[in-house]
């Protein structure tokens, strides 16, 4: 992962551009006056989107399967269970 300031993207904003898309690279981008971002290739961002998907069903169901298994429990059993 490479990381430059607004200006050196600025400078050489082709070439960044090409090594982003070119070579699945993330390029860390600072800003003076706010927060640095990254930047992706649509191709990379899109293959990263179904994954995070999958990973929140995972975690939902996860949280699903807790309160199933915590419900109609008292205070004092789940803190026993800590």
């Amino acid at each position: 992962m490479k990381a430059v300031n607004y200006s050196e993207l600025r400078e050489n904003l082709k070439a960044n551009l090409d090594a982003i898309s070119d070579n699945a690279e993330l390029l860390v981008v600072h800003r003076p006056k706010g927060k640095s971002i990254v930047m992706m290739s649509l191709d990379e961002y899109n293959s990263l989107f179904p994954a995070a998907k999958s990973l929140e069903k995972g975690l939902n169901e996860l949280k699903k399967a807790k309160a199933v298994q915590l419900k109609g429990k008292s205070a004092r059993e789940l803190l026993s269970e800590l």
